[in-house]
């Protein structure tokens, strides 16, 4: 079971993932203790792993630094959806091992506090709140590889 955390929001950057008075450590428990915190304060008091948070358009604009996604992963969060994301911060979450979920009106048709499930290779999620299943477009089985191994590091020792 995986909760929705729903902003209406466009543009969400990277100094809102994670504020850059924080970036002086790169320990992931550290930067999850601060995740969200200048969208909203209390995220991480009601964010429990496994969660989502859903956004508008260009989540994670902003910086290209790696800490954004890194604060997401020690949140323990499962996945972030949003309409679109900006591109730099897409790549880094497939390098560092992060599922990242492009589909259109994700603010719209997923609600806030909804319970859904994600199966990320068919590339459906189910809204077991709203009883509906949402198709969006899975990634490619390369990144998917990345992403099961680890991030880009990892697949890369691996081979």
């Amino acid at each position: 079971m995986a909760i929705a955390h729903v902003y209406q929001r466009d543009n969400v950057n990277t100094d809102e993932i994670i504020p850059a008075r924080y970036l002086n450590t790169d320990n992931v428990e550290e930067l999850a203790s601060h995740c969200m915190e200048d969208l909203d304060p209390d995220f991480m008091k009601k964010a429990k792993a496994g969660d989502v948070v859903v956004c508008g358009e260009d989540f994670g604009c902003g910086s290209s630094r790696e800490h954004a996604v890194w604060a997401i992963q020690g949140a323990k969060l499962s996945a972030v959806i949003a309409n679109s994301f900006a591109r730099i911060f897409y790549r880094n979450c497939i390098d560092c091992g992060f599922y990242p979920i492009e589909l259109p009106d994700a603010n719209k048709v997923i609600n806030d506090g909804d319970d859904i499930d994600i199966d990320f290779k068919a590339g459906i999620i189910k809204s077991n709140t709203q009883d509906k299943e949402i198709e969006f477009k899975p990634l490619p089985d390369f990144a998917l590889k990345i992403i099961e191994d680890g991030g880009l590091l990892d697949h890369i020792a691996k081979k």
